[in-house]
């Protein structure tokens, strides 16, 4: 690349921190924001992240570090979000600086709970960002299989294909292969849905159910998964390509996933609370079953897996009962 746009990463998690990694193989300089201070000055002597991803050794000098969010923003003119979406309204609510202009990539795979909003529609409705100037980055990929520069695969949506073209080119490198799409609302509700799946996978773990049983509940995953984007978004999609059946398997089998881990231990009777106090990272989708649940009270989908989720996580149902009934809708 012989021109380079100003990228910025907001976040200090380890997404966040590998989509940096990925960035700085590619691009001269990078601004990424993170709240911590501590995490910041540890970066600045020691070149690694000390919470997450912390074998990612970073050159320094590619790394303008802040903890003001504006300070990233001012600098960039590409914003990549990779911040829990339960922390997002919180983080843009310090804003003075517009984002106007600026291109928006959502690297967030839940839904924003004061509005119950997708996160690009966030950006849309909440500061008239054109949706040309948005874009979302999924899977299938783990943070921690880039950090062991394992072949991963992204994939980039944006209304603009230049748009997603340079931020996959800026993504892209040895070991990460980026394709884009047009997708945008399709693949970015995927990437909450599979969270929620993934908890399903979990739970299904901790209650003691084996492979033959989870691959069945994969299987009516995605399905459920298509019939829930269709009432959203209809246009023609092929549901089992790797943004949407890929990201679901690495989410819902991987020993990387939070949400598996989160769901695996409500499964062996953990409480909600509890699991949320032992895990060190955000299950996102905890949040989005909650959203997804009560979207679809208007769109009306057929979806008795997140509906079999919502009623242990919010509803205080005993997860064995519910699992026993789960096992008679799936086919």
């Amino acid at each position: 690349m012989t021109e380079y746009p100003k990228f910025a990463v907001i976040g200090g998690g380890s997404w966040a921190t590998a989509i940096a990694k990925m960035l700085c193989v590619n691009l001269p300089e990078i601004a990424w924001y993170m709240r911590n201070t501590d995490a910041i000055e540890h970066i600045q002597q020691h070149h690694h992240n000390p919470n997450y991803l912390s074998s990612v050794e970073f050159n320094i000098n590619k790394l303008k570090l802040t903890s003001d969010i504006n300070e990233a923003v001012a600098y960039a003119d590409y914003i990549i979000f990779a911040i829990p979406s339960a922390f997002l309204n919180g983080e843009l609510q310090k804003l003075t600086e517009s984002l106007k202009g600026k291109v928006i990539f959502s690297a967030i795979k839940g839904i924003v709970p004061e509005t119950s909003l997708i996160v690009g529609e966030h950006f849309h409705e909440k500061y008239d960002i054109e949706y040309d100037n948005i874009g979302v980055i999924t899977g299938p990929c783990h943070a921690e299989e880039v950090a062991l520069e394992r072949l991963s695969y992204l994939t980039i949506a944006c209304g603009d294909a230049t748009k997603a073209k340079i931020v996959a080119k800026c993504l892209s490198g040895n070991y990460i292969k980026a394709k884009i799409t047009d997708d945008i609302i399709g693949t970015e509700y995927a990437a909450m849905l599979k969270n929620i799946y993934a908890i399903a996978a979990g739970m299904a773990h901790g209650l003691g159910y084996g492979d033959n049983f989870q691959s069945v509940l994969m299987s009516n995953g995605i399905r459920e998964m298509k019939k829930f984007i269709r009432k959203v978004h209809k246009m023609k999609r092929n549901i089992n390509n790797s943004a949407y059946l890929g990201d679901l398997l690495v989410t819902g089998y991987s020993v990387f996933s939070r949400n598996r881990m989160f769901g695996n231990m409500i499964g062996k009777g953990y409480t909600v609370k509890s699991a949320m106090m032992e895990m060190s990272m955000v299950a996102e989708g905890y949040y989005a079953t909650k959203s997804a649940y009560q979207l679809n009270q208007e769109y009306g989908a057929k979806t008795p897996i997140i509906d079999a989720v919502y009623s242990i996580l919010y509803e205080g149902k005993e997860a064995k009962k519910v699992f026993k009934k789960l096992t008679d809708k799936l086919d």
